[in-house]
């Protein structure tokens, strides 16, 4: 049974974070063919193609499995001499973490200052696919709308982002003025990216079978998304902390039901305490901005 030295694993580690071999040898402060030869080594240990060597580098199934035990064996490291109080413990911990970009612009920041002593970095991915970050070893926490665990992971409840449908008063007397079956599936929509079903979804539980129209804009930012829909380019579900200032000042206009999202935190299993800190303020954030 093979071992795998830490100087192995960090280096494999900082490729996938850095994204190609000169970076990580940048941030390693070795050469970039010591982190060449580093990787042939782990791969022949492994017996196992662990990198794809392409730009950016990225892991193989097999490398996935490496870089999340990377991941949480540094962690552990760093927690280890934060304990013992010894002087390289000085540097903050370091936390990777995926959330949605809706999450992000609403309640999500409040939670990072409630634990100033942490280095967060964030991976922005759609509620519905942190999961896989989390599979990869990229991430060891996620705020999901997936209550099945990912394997060696734990899952808490969040609470429900609401989203309202919604459309400027200008456009919705345009488009939308009549039997909202009726007219809902052919009227202009915005959609977040093509992983976004939200609208798609809404369309659905009015008018069941059809989906929102092909008239789409793709606007992949939070703010700009809501600006998009106030300014009249389309309908589209926006989050209800947002919606609300909006329809009280007559820009926006509710159109329907509004939709309910439950979320999740899924976290590595690990007994990490910047982890758990982190956990703990963002349950309480969570706790006080969603349903």
């Amino acid at each position: 049974m093979p071992d795998l030295p830490l100087d192995l694993v960090r280096t494999l580690l900082a490729v996938v974070d850095e994204g190609t071999f000169d970076a990580a040898a940048a941030a390693l402060h070795v050469t970039p063919s010591a982190v060449s030869q580093r990787v042939k080594a782990l791969e022949q240990r492994t017996g196992r193609v662990l990198l794809m060597r392409t730009k950016p580098a990225r892991a193989t199934e097999s490398g996935e499995v490496v870089v999340r035990f990377a991941r949480q064996l540094l962690q552990l490291e760093r927690d280890t001499l934060t304990e013992l109080g010894l002087p390289a413990a000085g540097e903050a911990a370091r936390l990777c973490i995926a959330v949605n970009a809706d999450s992000l612009s609403t309640w999500f920041i409040p939670a990072m200052t409630r634990v100033p002593d942490i280095r967060f970095d964030l991976h922005r991915e759609d509620e519905g696919h942190t999961t896989a970050l989390l599979r990869e070893g990229l991430v060891m926490a996620a705020v999901t709308s997936t209550p099945d665990p990912v394997l060696g992971c734990t899952v808490r409840a969040l609470g429900n982002m609401r989203y309202l449908p919604c459309a400027s008063p200008t456009f919705a007397a345009r488009h939308l003025d009549g039997p909202l079956p009726n007219l809902i599936a052919d009227a202009p929509v915005l959609v977040f990216d093509r992983r976004d079903q939200l609208q798609d979804h809404f369309v659905d539980t009015v008018a069941p079978g059809k989906q929102a129209s092909q008239h789409r804009h793709y606007i992949p930012s939070s703010e700009g998304f809501v600006d998009a829909v106030a300014a009249g380019l389309g309908w589209g579900m926006v989050p209800e902390v947002q919606a609300r200032p909006r329809i009280a000042a007559g820009t926006l206009t509710d159109i329907g039901h509004p939709i309910d999202v439950p979320l999740y935190w899924q976290q590595w299993k690990l007994d990490s305490p910047p982890l758990a800190a982190a956990a703990q303020a963002i349950a309480a954030a969570a706790a006080a901005a969603l349903g």
